[in-house]
């Protein structure tokens, strides 16, 4: 097992940690009824994908 001879600096371990950041994901308008929604995935408003209807969605009344 590795066992670390010096201890790492607060600096040094911010350093190596820089590039791991949250990015936000890619966002489009949904062909059929405009709203945005999340790239490769399914419309939650009207359950249209790529211009087809994948999933029925009942209307409230």
């Amino acid at each position: 097992m590795a066992h670390p001879k010096h201890r790492v600096s607060k600096t040094r371990r911010d350093k190596r940690r820089t590039h791991y950041k949250a990015v936000a994901p890619t966002l489009a308008t949904c062909s059929n009824c405009g709203t945005t929604v999340k790239y490769h995935t399914v419309c939650p408003e009207c359950g249209y994908y790529r211009g087809k209807q994948v999933i029925e969605k009942e209307i409230a009344v």
